[in-house]
Order: C-alpha cells, then sequence, then structure tokens
C-alpha cells in the first residue's frame, strides 16, 4: 500500500470527498503518471474493498446474465493494455472561472488529467460472453451501456451510476478495458480497486470506479451524474434556476477536448531569458476523442503574433490515445506582465482554434490556449 492510498480513508468522507491535483511541473515529469502522483475525483467516500470476494454482474438486454470475479476476469479473457489520458471533464476549470466569468463546481487548474498504461479484459468480450449480440450495436433502437458501483452514498444520489453508448464500447478500436492493473501494479483504492472501467478518450467520469454492475438497457442512466451535471449547458444557462430546462435537452459529455496547457513557467513567476533571449516552456497536449494522436504544439510569447513549433515526446510511440508532453523555447521581451501561449493539433485536425472556449455554467470541456499568465521576464545579468 503506497502513501496515496494509506492517507485515503481519513481524508475522503460522504460530506467531503477526495478531490485534489499534483503542480502541473510535478505532472510532466513522467510520460506515465505515478498513481501516488495523480490528481483524485470523487464524489462519496472511497471504500477499500477485499477484492477476493468482489465480482461484477452483467445483466440487462444480454442473453446470459453472470457475475465474474477477479479471478474470472483475470484467467478468462485475453488481457489488453492500452496506454491512454484520464481527463476530469472539469480541468482547467479555473482559466475559465478567471478569464472569462464565475462558474459552479471544484476550482480545478491544470493538472487534474493523468497518462497511465491499463490492463483487463476488453469490455467488448466481456459483454459478448455475456451474450450481447453484436447486432445491437448496428440497429436502429439505441442502447446504453450502464456502469454502477453500490459502494456507498454519493453527495447527490444514492449510488454513482452513468452511461455510455454502446457502440463506444464495442468498437474495437475503441479499446475499452476493465482495468485491474495500472502502470503494471494493481489499482490502488483511490483509483478503483479492484475493477475499474476505462474508456480511452472519453471524459472521466465514464471511468466509473469500484465496478458493481454492468447494465445493457435502453435509455440513458436516470443517476444524477447523468443527468444533471458533466454537460455544456448553453451560455444562457446562467445559474442554477436558469438550467433547469436545459439538463434534459441537453445530451453528455462523452469525448474529451483537444487540449493543451503550460506547467513551466507557472503562472506569476519569474523568469530569467537565455543567452538567446528565449524561455524555456514545457507542458502537455491531449487529442480529441478518438483523433489522436497530438501531431503538433505551437507555442507563443508574444500574445499570439508569432508562433514556434514544440518538441513532442510521446507522438512517436503512435498511441492515438496518449497525452504528449512537450518543449520549446519561445523568443520574449523583459517587462511585466507578461504571457505565455500553447495550441494543440491532433490527427484528425482539430485545433485550438479561438482564445477561449465556449463559457458553461458548470465549467466542463475547458479548451481554450494554454497559458501561462502575469509573468516577470527578466534578462540574464552578466558580470
Amino acid at each position: 500500500m503506497d502513501s496515496s492510498e494509506k492517507n485515503t480513508k481519513a481524508e475522503s468522507t460522504e460530506q467531503k470527498p477526495l478531490n485534489r491535483e499534483p503542480s502541473a511541473k510535478t505532472l510532466v515529469d513522467h510520460f506515465l503518471t505515478p498513481q501516488n502522483t495523480s490528481y483524485d475525483r470523487n464524489h462519496g467516500p472511497i471504500p477499500h474493498i477485499n477484492g477476493k470476494g468482489h465480482s461484477v454482474r452483467i445483466d440487462g438486454l444480454v442473453k446470459n446474465p453472470l457475475s465474474l470475479t477477479l479471478n474470472q476476469l483475470r484467467s478468462e479473457f485475453a488481457q489488453h493494455e492500452v496506454t491512454c489520458v484520464l481527463e476530469c471533464a472539469g480541468n482547467r476549470r479555473h482559466t475559465m472561472r478567471t478569464l472569462m466569468k464565475e462558474v459552479q463546481g471544484i476550482d480545478w487548474g491544470d493538472a487534474a488529467i493523468m497518462n497511465c498504461k491499463w490492463k483487463g479484459p476488453r469490455l467488448r468480450d466481456v459483454l459478448l460472453h455475456a451474450g450481447l449480440s453484436l447486432d445491437s450495436a448496428s440497429s436502429d433502437r439505441q442502447f446504453h451501456v450502464a456502469f454502477a458501483s453500490y459502494q456507498g452514498k454519493c453527495q447527490d444520489d444514492d449510488w454513482f451510476e452513468v452511461s455510455v453508448p454502446l457502440e463506444i464500447c464495442l468498437q474495437e478500436e475503441r479499446e475499452a478495458v476493465l482495468a485491474l492493473e495500472v502502470n503494471d501494479t494493481p489499482l490502488t483504492s483511490n483509483h478503483g480497486y479492484p475493477v475499474r472501467v476505462v474508456l480511452p478518450g472519453i471524459v472521466g467520469v465514464r471511468w466509473v470506479k469500484w465496478l458493481d454492475r454492468i447494465i445493457i438497457q435502453d435509455h440513458e442512466s436516470p443517476n444524477v451524474y447523468q443527468q444533471r451535471d458533466y454537460k455544456i449547458l448553453p451560455p444562457d444557462a446562467v445559474d442554477s434556476d436558469s438550467a433547469e430546462k436545459y439538463w434534459h435537452c441537453t445530451p453528455p459529455m462523452y469525448d474529451i477536448p483537444i487540449n493543451s496547457a503550460i506547467a513551466v513557467p507557472a503562472d506569476g513567476e519569474a523568469v530569467t531569458l537565455s543567452s538567446t533571449g528565449t524561455v524555456e516552456v514545457k507542458g502537455y497536449a491531449i487529442p480529441q476523442g478518438p483523433n489522436g494522436p497530438v501531431t503538433h504544439v505551437r507555442v507563443s510569447g508574444d500574445g499570439g503574433d508569432s508562433w514556434v513549433d514544440a518538441k513532442l515526446d510521446g507522438s512517436d510511440q503512435h498511441m492515438k490515445w496518449c497525452w504528449v508532453l512537450w518543449m520549446a523555447q519561445v523568443r520574449m521581451t523583459p517587462g511585466v506582465p507578461r504571457e505565455i501561449l500553447s495550441c494543440a493539433t491532433d490527427a484528425g485536425f482539430n485545433s485550438q482554434e479561438w482564445e477561449h472556449s465556449q463559457w458553461t455554467l458548470r465549467g466542463v470541456g475547458y479548451s481554450g490556449y494554454g497559458r501561462a499568465r502575469n509573468l516577470t521576464v527578466v534578462e540574464r545579468q552578466y558580470g
């Protein structure tokens, strides 16, 4: 048990769940995010489950409802590895809040994100084993896969449950798995032990931890976390009252947006120009949904008048679901306040094409330019 797991029992309650992020500077030190460095997002207490007695129930619109133990999930199915980014839908909410206007929700910075290698049986294989027909995904009838954890009462519902369209789970190229391991080690309790859902390219709220049940059904989950949160409401939903009429008709978030963030330098730092008049800039970038990998990142030190291409670390691995870590040397002029911008593009030709993304009440899906603001740039002193 590592230090991150030792701390979770005391820090997490129904009234005050564990929600925390590392510094962005720490985050970009590793291509694969260590479990004790990664962010935590919870809607209730963290359960500490005895895996030996745990099983996952698969039922609903399947021919052969069944329950699978951890041993069965390991031994009766081929194990699949996928390296992919996991991002909270509210990542970068602080930027939306400070540059646009006030929003609801946890004041996440740029580090509610992690990039890990996950291992377990393909979700597709498990669903087919339960007698799900492949014709279901291609029929005119819309099917959904709900993921439920009954391990404890949440802040806003009696248990946690969300759903995704069935085709996301059945498409082999989507690489959805029921993860038993992360980065070649067992999951810790705060990251979903004994089983969590992994849906590459999909926002983190759908990656249900402490998975108890999978239900195939012809409707979305009715749970509050599916119906009344994690939606990009229109801009005229300016408060809880005006949002009421939009919850039922606004689709849930599924794909993560194209994004980039600057980790070094941090907002408010003083930076010294190199002998060539440049500043070293580091950050991460992620592709939109299934459109990876990130193909290039541009960085500007003069408000977007000129841009340089960043050097990418990770894109050479041809992993469409991963982030890339990037570095650039950006020319800047001394003074205060100064700002650095970043802009990512992926293999699907999605780019951060506007300075700010759409404002939305819940502050989810922010994908404006990466920014390091209020910098003090000083010349190197010789002597």
